[in-house]
């Protein structure tokens, strides 16, 4: 049996409103980064984008990042060189916050770089962590049970967080 969390006009609200809570942190800079994990995190990223360019002058910097979530102790890949983000504020984006692991090894390989600000993004919280990390903007925080997965599905047109 599945669930619908959010449907798609929920999740335009959620994105709106994590645009606005990175607008209102970075208000004073010109650019920004938004790093999203593949390949929901990266499809979000760039939807966040987008609101914080409608509502805000502040030029958003697209990074995709690719991370083997079965194995993230491996090499992170990033579609821009370190010297792209380096002292800018970066938020790095994911669908969802499971457990932490792929978020965690996110943020690891960005703390090479010396950067002004940090924040961190998801549209849905599960509140299971096994890492000490948290969304800093988050669309929604769900207590499920482990043996629950939360899915977000973003087809042509449709959008939908589903608890399976």
């Amino acid at each position: 049996m599945t669930t619908t969390i959010l449907d798609k006009k929920q999740i335009a609200h959620k994105i709106k409103r994590i645009a606005f809570q990175i607008y209102e942190t970075n208000v004073d800079e010109k650019e920004v980064v938004i790093a999203g994990i593949v390949s929901n995190g990266f499809t979000l990223a760039k939807m966040i984008k987008k609101e914080v360019e409608k509502i805000s002058p502040i030029k958003v910097l697209l990074c995709e990042v690719v991370i083997d979530k079965k194995n993230p102790i491996r090499q992170i890949e990033t579609s821009l060189k370190k010297e792209e983000y380096q002292n800018k504020s970066l938020i790095l984006v994911d669908d969802v916050l499971h457990s932490g692991t792929t978020l965690i090894y996110g943020v690891k390989h960005f703390l090479d770089v010396p950067l002004k600000q940090f924040k961190t993004a998801v549209l849905v919280d599960r509140n299971h962590k096994k890492y000490p990390i948290k969304a800093d903007f988050k669309g929604i925080s769900l207590s499920t049970s482990l043996s629950e997965n939360v899915s977000v599905i973003f087809e042509k047109n449709n959008y939908s967080a589903i608890l399976e």
